[in-house]
């Protein structure tokens, strides 16, 4: 069994900054990631609101500078499964694929997962037209028509970004104005190749072997309506990656877990960061803002746990 100090769950940006921090400060630690570095943010084709870059950086560019910086100061990184954490104790057990790992402290980076909509043959096509990533899949859907669900940032944003490669986008969403930012917003309403659908939702997901239409309802009068297409881009909001510790803290309805502005949760020694966290803003930013503060927690903490 691997003996840390400090175990970092998650290799998006809260977890990099928690990591390039307890690193500099020092201390024994590992960061676990299953997958590639960076997360949701490694999946966005374009950011242009992280402070530093004026022309904006590819989302996988920076996830990818993110890990050089925090490896050129020394931490360790575990590509593996976390499968279960526990506490014995006044110390955690992380059990991974691999083999687990003892910790005084744990930092919780987990992140978010799409919400679905839950509607008819959303699962069906789940892969086959139904897609929650359009910087994964939007070359696919090359002089096609595809739908967004959405009227956040996020829809706003890929629905845009689908323009690219979609010869038609709608817009799918429950009210008569948008969420995303007014800036979001003109670009989207400027752009000949996108119509919106509005005060509608979607009542299912038509097809046979692949996405052939979705079946929208005015919410205002039930009416039913058919819409051709190829694809459907579901950006409806996000659940808390909480399973791990679903028995260790509370969380609300959709898996966020409180901390204070320490990031503690009512649990000594362990600390969440970034999109897990019950907080008014999810953007890289105030990620790694949540990660870099967590990491001088846990310093403070362990230095308590020696006096």
């Amino acid at each position: 069994m691997l003996e840390k100090e400090l175990v970092i769950i998650g290799g998006g940006p809260a977890g990099y900054a928690a990591g390039l921090y307890a690193a500099r400060a020092d201390i024994n630690a590992v960061l676990i990631e299953r997958g590639m570095p960076g997360g949701q943010a490694a999946s966005t084709e374009w950011i242009e609101n992280y402070p530093g870059f004026p022309g904006g950086i590819g989302g996988l560019d920076l996830a990818l500078k993110m890990d050089e910086q925090a490896r050129s100061f020394g931490l360790e990184i575990m590509n593996a499964d976390v499968e279960k954490l526990e506490r014995q104790g006044d110390e955690f057990i992380v059990y991974t694929a691999q083999e687990p790992v003892k910790a005084k402290a744990v930092i919780l980076a987990t992140g978010a997962k799409p919400q679905f909509l839950g509607v008819e043959g959303e699962s069906k096509f789940h892969g086959r037209g139904v897609s929650y990533c359009a910087t994964c899949d939007g070359a696919f859907f090359r002089d096609k028509t595809v739908a967004v669900v959405g009227g956040g940032d996020a829809a706003v944003e890929e629905a845009i970004f689908l323009t690219k490669f979609a010869r038609k986008v709608y817009i799918i969403h429950r009210r008569g104005e948008l969420r995303a930012t007014k800036l979001i917003q003109k670009r989207a309403m400027a752009n000949e190749k996108i119509e919106f659908l509005w005060f509608s939702v979607v009542d299912r997901v038509l097809g046979e072997d692949k996405v052939e239409a979705v079946r929208i309802k005015d919410v205002r009068t039930e009416a039913m309506q058919d819409v051709p297409v190829d694809g459907v881009f579901v950006y409806v909001g996000t659940r808390a990656n909480s399973d791990l510790v679903q028995d260790l803290v509370e969380t609300d309805a959709r898996g966020y877990i409180a901390a204070n502005d320490k990031m503690e949760t009512g649990v000594p020694g362990l600390y969440v960061a970034g999109d897990i966290r019950q907080k008014p803003l999810r953007q890289v930013v105030t990620a790694v803002a949540d990660g870099a503060v967590a990491a001088m927690e846990v310093e403070k903490y362990l230095a308590s746990r020696e006096e």
